[in-house]
């Protein structure tokens, strides 16, 4: 779930249950009547919010988690890629060691 459809799903919710609560508020009901729909719409509205909160929380571990696997798959890319690199200069540092010792050489001889 994109930000900004939770931000428009959370925005219709609040209208939804502000609209109503004020209907509820404005019916030719009894006090107690009215406060009894009131609770009732406030506990619909929770257990909702609840349960979108808890399918929010699966969706971004979810998304966490994908992410996470990639982030190390292209760590280990790279580290591999780097240790062949690294691999490669030492190889060619041990050629230019091996040439100046046997430059060095010849030079003492002379």
């Amino acid at each position: 779930m994109s930000n900004s459809s939770g931000n428009t799903l959370l925005a219709l919710l609040t209208g939804a249950a502000i609209g109503a609560g004020i209907g509820i508020l404005y019916a030719p009901d009894k006090g107690i009547k009215t406060r009894k729909k009131i609770k009732k719409k406030a506990r619909e509205t929770s257990d909702d919010l609840s349960n979108r909160l808890v399918h929010a929380k699966e969706e971004l571990t979810k998304t966490a988690e994908a992410k996470k696997v990639d982030f190390e798959q292209k760590l280990e890319e790279t580290l591999s890629t780097m240790s062949y690199k690294a691999d490669d200069i030492i190889s060619a540092l041990e050629k230019k060691l091996t040439d100046l010792k046997a430059k060095n050489a010849q030079l003492q001889k002379k």
